[in-house]
């Protein structure tokens, strides 16, 4: 049975801007604001789920959506690191931000290693088939690693393509198929359409 799973982006925050590795920063005022314009280009689905940041709770909110809290969507876990920009982290501590960036099974932070992100995360996406998924599919508002991990799993690329792919803010990225077999369309904005 094919699948279809909808994952919108985050809207910006200041941890976005300074480029600090936190998904529990609140959304500011722009990047609330921005969710709210938003909200009509939503497309519809049977299923409405949340990261459990308080970044991706708070967007959709803020998209209007009732989203249900899913524990399996949890950001990156970068332990140690959470919270620090991610210039700083590189002056402290050059030699395991080379590891880190170049091994994907490193995870000197002492957290989750990015092949660990991209399992979790493929695990996820392939539990979705079978005879309960819901016919208009699922939609989840997911930190942008979540996005890219089920990009790089969902079209069996080497985890290292994890780091060529960006997902901007308040973008939608569709993936269609079944476990072993997924097609994807890239980061849509999500905008509200124009009245003529």
């Amino acid at each position: 049975m094919t699948v279809r799973v909808m994952l919108i982006s985050p809207a910006m925050n200041a941890a976005l801007r300074e480029a600090r590795f936190d998904g529990e920063a609140p959304l500011d005022r722009s990047g609330r604001e921005r969710a709210r314009a938003a909200a009509d280009a939503v497309p519809p689905a049977g299923l409405t789920l949340s990261g459990p940041s308080e970044r991706c709770r708070a967007t959709a909110e803020a998209l209007g959506l009732a989203a249900r809290t899913e524990p399996a969507l949890s950001g990156w876990d970068l332990a140690r690191w959470s919270g620090r920009r991610l210039d700083d982290v590189a002056a402290a501590e050059p030699a395991r931000m080379s590891a880190w960036l170049g091994d994907p099974s490193a995870a000197p932070h002492g957290g989750e290693s990015l092949r660990d992100l991209v399992g979790r995360i493929g695990g996820w996406l392939d539990s979705l088939g079978g005879p309960d998924a819901p016919g208009a599919g699922f939609l989840a508002v997911a930190e942008a690693a979540v996005v890219r991990a089920a990009v790089v799993h969902g079209l069996r690329l080497p985890v290292e393509a994890f780091w060529r792919l960006d997902v901007a803010p308040l973008t939608l990225t569709e993936l269609s198929g079944r476990s072993g077999r997924w097609n994807v369309g890239l980061g849509r904005p999500l905008t509200a359409p124009t009245v003529r």
